[in-house]
């Protein structure tokens, strides 16, 4: 092979790679630089709110530290899971969208939305959906 094309053919790669480099830093700390340019200065002097932590306009009422009951978590775990399963499901029904597949890939994806049926069933065996008023006891 000859040296000047293997030479043309490094240089390239390096531009590309740097060039690569150079746009991740520019997505990186770009919007750093964008907020940094463009938030508001001396805001929190002006109203006298500095030893508040959040300025979001309105003063807040109550203490920040209070409890969330577990319910809410499992709410958003199964959201989550349903969610990935559903945006699985948009690509396999293209897929599937084909004279070729017959019975067996239509029980494959029957198959598929039972398993996750299962998850809701469990949590309603569970008793996680039933919205129930808390009760927490103060140590």
């Amino acid at each position: 092979m000859d040296p000047q094309f293997t030479d043309f053919l490094y240089r390239d790669s390096v531009i590309w790679i740097a060039a690569f480099i150079f746009g991740g830093f520019v997505f990186a700390l770009g919007p750093i630089v964008i907020v940094y340019l463009f938030m508001p200065l001396k805001t929190r002097n002006l109203n006298n709110k500095t030893s508040q932590p959040i300025e979001c306009g309105m003063d807040p009422i109550g203490d920040s530290w209070i409890r969330y009951g577990v319910v809410f978590y499992l709410y958003a775990l199964i959201f989550l899971a349903f969610d990935v399963d559903v945006l699985f499901l948009f690509p396999v029904a293209l897929a599937y969208n084909d004279a070729m597949f017959g019975y067996r890939d239509f029980v494959e994806i029957v198959l598929f939305v039972a398993i996750l049926s299962l998850a809701v069933i469990y949590a309603w065996i569970k008793g996680v959906f039933k919205w129930e008023r808390k009760i927490y006891h103060r140590r």
